[in-house]
């Protein structure tokens, strides 16, 4: 563990943290951490069955009384404000937002329909702005502080493949950027994790043609893990982080810099 065991501990008794989409994958490890190092946790998820084991491991690590689960649309307002109430409830003010929950799907810009573009954009970009903004007005404004860290994609040479989900994770890239100076006068650090291709729970629905390329594409030539992910959260959620706000931190083996993601057939003469 690179992390002090108290790292998130406070006189109340830990910081309140809250993780959407924290039943699974990225969101489940980084909820685990946070609940090791000393946080009180909620985690968000539209399913129910993605909740209840990991909320049971966290209960096991932290106790009971110190998590919170919740099923909540990202995408509907009204649940997203709901989920921040009874977290302020249930667990106090909340510390430390990970806006971890979302979802793609690949395929060639001709081949979305208008149905799956609007799914993919109020998912990633909308429903990131309501909850961050809940949040903020809710627990860390009125507290004067806080970290929201924002999980994006790599978008750093455009996202082929999958353009909805390109353009709404370049929305939260330039949100992270934007609310990070208009908070900072609350004392709120925003930041970003781009990370690359990640064997999570996530990925394991993609055709492995697809991660096999991603592979290749990596100068370190390994996908990354969930746990890597995870500890550059909680790293920007730290006081070790206090004076880095409005900026993305690529997680990805160096894939933004080199490699062929796209194949371009040759046109002829």
């Amino acid at each position: 563990m690179i992390f002090a065991n108290d790292l998130f501990a406070s006189p109340t008794g830990g910081q309140v943290a809250l993780v959407t989409g924290g039943g699974t994958g990225i969101g489940r490890a980084t909820a685990l951490l946070l609940a090791r190092l000393g946080a009180k946790v909620a985690i968000a998820s539209r399913r129910l069955e993605h909740l209840e084991g990991t909320a049971r491991e966290l209960s096991a690590i932290a106790g009971e009384e110190r998590v919170h689960f919740q099923t909540c649309d990202i995408r509907e307002p009204a649940m997203v404000a709901a989920l921040v109430e009874a977290t302020i409830a249930r667990l106090g003010p909340i510390d430390c937002l990970v806006n971890n929950a979302g979802g793609q799907f690949p395929s060639p810009a001709e081949l979305i329909t208008p149905k799956g573009w609007d799914a993919v954009i109020r998912n990633n970009l909308n429903g990131t702005f309501y909850m961050t903004r809940e949040v903020a007005e809710k627990a860390m404004i009125p507290g004067r502080g806080g970290r929201v860290v924002n999980v994006t994609a790599q978008v750093f040479r455009g996202c082929p493949g999958m353009a909805h989900t390109g353009a709404a994770r370049a929305g939260v890239e330039n949100l992270t950027m934007t609310l990070a100076i208009e908070w900072a006068q609350h004392g709120i650090n925003v930041n970003a994790v781009a990370p690359g291709v990640i064997r999570s729970s996530g990925t394991v629905r993609y055709p492995p043609e697809l991660l096999e390329s991603g592979r290749r594409a990596t100068p370190q030539k390994r996908l990354g893990t969930e746990d890597e992910v995870a500890s550059a959260i909680v790293y920007l959620l730290s006081p070790a982080a206090a004076f880095i706000t409005g900026t993305t931190l690529h997680i990805d083996g160096g894939a933004r810099l080199w490699g062929e993601t796209w194949p371009i057939p040759d046109r002829g003469p």
